[in-house]
């Protein structure tokens, strides 16, 4: 696994951030084979962030990058419980930790079965206000568009959506349609081949090794 050395301040430019979580995606969040996704559709590509973003090294690196993709008028983050949980506190903490006043939100999938019947949880900014939904991984954008929706009949106003990896099959059209701009870290296309370039060097360096050995 590739755990890159972090300064205790996240220092470095925005490239070097991608360069560090790049491949913590391609080893710990992507597999090819055949799957079925969420979505009910099947892929060759399975994408789960959630060894990424459950890592402190990952958390330190997305909550600097996402962050960055926010709207400067944004007073919080907000995603659909379970994948963008890790990734609103992230990002919350790491606005913080700029000096920027920023909260984070859970979106429920249904609303909560006792006392408030709360669909949103966390401290809730004044209606009229500006939200940006993350989300870990968008297909055809389904999840994220569940938090849009209750968001805005919250009263908020919901312009973007930023996720980690888009695996263009659709989202952003779906997004576009709900007047939504789409936001990503990653195209699926990126990660699979740096998935596949790290599987070369590892292979590369086998057989070398074998060599030296025999």
């Amino acid at each position: 696994m590739t755990n890159a050395p972090l300064s205790p301040s996240l220092a470095g430019s925005s490239a070097e951030l991608r360069a560090r979580l790049l491949p913590l995606l391609a080893e710990r969040a992507y597999r090819r084979g055949q799957f079925t996704l969420a979505s009910g559709r099947t892929s060759d590509h399975y994408v789960n962030c959630k060894p990424v973003s459950l890592s402190g090294v990952g958390l330190a690196l997305l909550g600097a990058l996402l962050l960055e993709q926010l709207e400067p008028e944004a007073v919080a983050v907000a995603g659909l419980t379970l994948g963008a949980d890790p990734l609103v506190s992230a990002v919350a903490m790491r606005a913080a930790l700029d000096g920027r006043a920023l909260d984070a939100l859970i979106v429920r999938k249904e609303a909560k079965g006792h006392g408030t019947g709360a669909w949103l949880e966390g401290p809730l900014p004044p209606p009229g206000s500006c939200i940006t939904v993350l989300e870990d991984v968008v297909t055809t954008g389904g999840s994220a568009l569940k938090a849009v929706i209750q968001l805005r009949e919250a009263g908020y106003r919901v312009q973007r959506v930023v996720t980690i990896v888009d695996r263009q099959e659709g989202g952003e059209a779906a997004m576009a349609a709900a007047d939504l701009e789409l936001s990503s870290l990653f195209l699926l296309e990126e990660v699979a081949a740096t998935a596949e370039a790290l599987a070369e060097e590892w292979a590369a360096g086998a057989e070398a090794l074998s060599v030296r050995e025999a």
